[in-house]
């Protein structure tokens, strides 16, 4: 399974923010590897959300851990029935350790979103 988490530019710790985070962790289970992609909405106009969302998607990954995420690029996730799960630390490699055993909870809130460049 294909897991991704928004990072800092220090590709450690969990972005704030899902559709404006600099890069995208995707940790792969089967081969217990990291890879790190640019995420190419961080300058986005707007919607940057919903084009994260969808280039989370082209990577494969089957669930999302985020501190939070807007309501648009969880439409997307929720369409493609990704779960999306709650980041308990900063620290992206506690969350993908608590997430391998069982102690994340499925975020349940949707923020509205920022519409704009902040």
């Amino acid at each position: 399974m294909k897991i991704t988490i928004p990072v800092e530019n220090n590709q450690e710790t969990v972005c704030f923010s899902f559709g404006r985070s600099p890069y995208f962790l995707i940790h792969d289970t089967e081969s217990n590897t990291n890879e790190f992609k640019a995420n190419p909405a961080v300058n986005a106009e707007g919607g940057a959300g919903i084009k994260a969302a969808q280039f989370v998607l082209d990577t494969g990954a089957e669930a999302l851990i985020t501190m939070r995420c807007g309501q648009n690029a969880a439409d997307v996730f929720k369409a493609a029935g990704m779960k999306i799960y709650k980041a308990i630390s900063a620290n992206a490699q506690e969350n993908l350790k608590a997430l391998s055993e069982g102690k994340l909870e499925e975020l349940a809130s949707f923020h509205a979103g920022f519409h704009g460049r902040a």
